[in-house]
């Protein structure tokens, strides 16, 4: 009896570490409104982040170098829109291996004009909703908190 519970101990043992580094944030842009929600999103090093575009619409995630001390330094990835992939949410997840920051933005709806208001492609350069309410710019930050592994990139 003593040999299938140290069978199963080391099958325990051996699954532990995977399933601890494969915890997953979700940041999910909202449809119709873009915007990352949460804004904010606090983790540990050797979390990851995945970004679920469930809008219509393409987005980006890039990053602000100069704010940017978690890794990923100058990153720039599309995130497909449900239109443009075939009508499945587009997905990207990056791994942060130590503290810092990682400030990042859409290209497409992160500008502001002279008026403060934010550009983006479409009727008159703004992003508005049905009721011609203008919306904030496209952008968020994740704060690395140290973790466990102490990795480095």
């Amino acid at each position: 009896m003593r040999r299938p519970a140290l069978l199963l101990s080391l099958v325990v043992l051996a699954i532990a570490p995977s399933l601890a580094a494969a915890r997953v944030h979700r940041m999910v842009v909202v449809p119709g409104e873009d915007r990352f929600t949460p804004f904010a999103l606090t983790i540990q090093a050797g979390d990851s982040v995945e970004w679920v575009n469930e809008d219509t619409d393409d987005h980006t995630v890039v990053s602000n170098d100069p704010f940017n001390t978690a890794g990923h330094q100058g990153f720039s990835m599309l995130l497909p829109g449900t239109d443009s992939n075939g009508g499945q949410p587009g997905t990207l997840t990056l791994r942060f291996n130590h503290p810092g920051t990682f400030v990042y933005y859409c290209r497409f709806h992160a500008v502001l004009d002279a008026d403060s208001q934010p550009k983006a492609p479409g009727p008159m350069g703004g992003i508005q909703d049905p009721d011609g309410n203008f919306g904030t710019p496209m952008n968020g930050i994740v704060t690395v908190l140290p973790g466990d592994q102490g990795q480095q990139d």
